[in-house]
């Protein structure tokens, strides 16, 4: 299923959830811009969730940078606290941060997790969950810079082994290094079957 748009009258967009912390690595930072970069000259529109520091100011920074549009959503509380990027294309300011997580996953037509923390790792979750019970249809991936992600795939890999995960959401996961594999990816995707779909359970169709 290719990534695309329909019926809104706008481009492609990825939403991309992403550490915020002014602490990030700069081999880190430096990814997340090019990786906003190459979505923009890709013609891809970026959607996150609004903020200036971290790999999400990176990754924005990186996308205006090549004359890209960045979506930018955020509750009111953090507006206050001065942290949304000035230089947005548009910031969408929403009431709290379950308003905020549906706004990402309606806005954007796929979702790419960079590296994080909880707050990274809680969003690519829900996204991908909400996949395997078939409540969207969109990919969902991860940029793996620098190997970040490799030790959430080893436990993910057990949780397929040991049952917990079915083979095919475990297969649906996309993994790239950059954001010309990702896009190449999410241009063949199809979605697994949903977990409660009847004809994946019974083999029919």
């Amino acid at each position: 299923m290719p990534l695309h748009r329909t019926g809104r009258g706008v481009g492609v967009r990825v939403t991309v959830f992403a550490s915020a912390s002014a602490q990030a690595p700069d081999r880190f930072v430096h990814a997340a811009t090019a990786f906003g970069r190459d979505l923009a000259t890709a013609g891809v529109g970026l959607v996150y969730g609004g903020g200036k520091t971290g790999l999400m100011g990176a990754v924005a920074d990186g996308a205006l940078s090549a004359g890209g549009e960045v979506v930018g959503v955020m509750p009111q509380s953090l507006v206050d606290a001065e942290i949304a990027h000035p230089g947005l294309s548009s910031l969408r300011i929403v009431g709290s941060l379950h308003e905020r997580k549906a706004a990402l996953a309606d806005l954007g037509d796929g979702f790419a997790a960079l590296p994080g923390g909880a707050g990274t790792l809680e969003e690519l979750f829900e996204a991908w969950t909400w996949q395997q019970l078939g409540l969207h249809t969109k990919p969902v991936a991860l940029l793996n810079i620098d190997d970040y992600w490799n030790p959430l795939l080893h436990a993910l890999d057990q949780m397929t082994e040991t049952g917990f995960v079915r083979p095919a959401d475990r297969q649906s996961l996309i993994v790239a290094s950059d954001a010309a594999e990702l896009l190449t990816a999410v241009a063949t995707f199809v979605p697994p079957p949903g977990k409660y779909d009847r004809s994946a359970r019974t083999g029919t169709s």
